[in-house]
């Protein structure tokens, strides 16, 4: 019996580990060979667009060069879609988040992140809607730390507390569970540190 060929979407899951929860690691274009050699973006966004199969069954992210041509370097999935909302940031405010320092480590070149980690904003998911505050400048190693806490949030309803990063406070809005609200991850660190630093400076007057 002749085995089925995996379409390309199938190969993707496999090359980058989707999780149960729809969320994989960052996958290099410089992987797309060998038995993923038909995974290559030839032409644009090619089988990974937003408006096709692909985007229609996951939330996707890209990291893109800052040569020439704007093409895509990296690509990952941050949860399944379930067809309310749109991954897509603003062309305008992500240009704006990007060019300014992350807000954790003050190193360049930063992800645009949305700051509602759960992303279950009706507002701040479409993208007619949005406002740059509704962003923030994390470089790939603090947003990639923020994902997994992120993460752990969703699947166990307890929200990261900043006293494991030596905080004086957990949060400086809400309790230890976001109760599933549309703002739950106000008052969360990862949420917005600058916000949060701004309110310990408080505390201290």
């Amino acid at each position: 019996m002749t085995k089925r060929k995996m379409t390309k979407i199938e190969l993707f899951e496999e090359l980058a580990q989707i999780d149960e929860t729809g969320c994989s690691r960052w996958v290099s274009v410089d992987e797309f060979v060998g038995k993923y050699q038909g995974l290559q973006l030839l032409n644009g966004a090619g089988w990974s667009r937003d408006d096709g199969s692909f985007g229609k069954k996951y939330l996707i992210e890209r990291n893109r060069s800052i040569t020439p041509g704007n093409k895509v370097d990296e690509i990952r999935t941050v949860g399944f879609n379930n067809g309310k909302y749109s991954q897509h940031i603003r062309p305008d405010i992500k240009r704006e988040i990007c060019s300014k320092r992350c807000v954790i480590l003050g190193t360049s070149n930063p992800e645009c992140d949305h700051k509602n980690g759960r992303k279950n904003e009706d507002r701040v998911m479409k993208n007619q809607e949005q406002k740059i505050s509704d962003f923030q400048p994390l470089s790939k190693a603090a947003n990639d730390a923020k994902r997994q806490f992120c993460k752990s949030c969703k699947k166990t309803g307890k929200r990261f507390d900043a006293k494991q990063l030596g905080y004086p406070i957990s949060f400086y809005k809400g309790g230890k569970t976001h109760n599933g609200e549309e703002n739950g991850c106000e008052g969360c660190f990862c949420y917005d540190p600058l916000e949060f630093r701004r309110h310990l400076e408080e505390r201290k007057t």
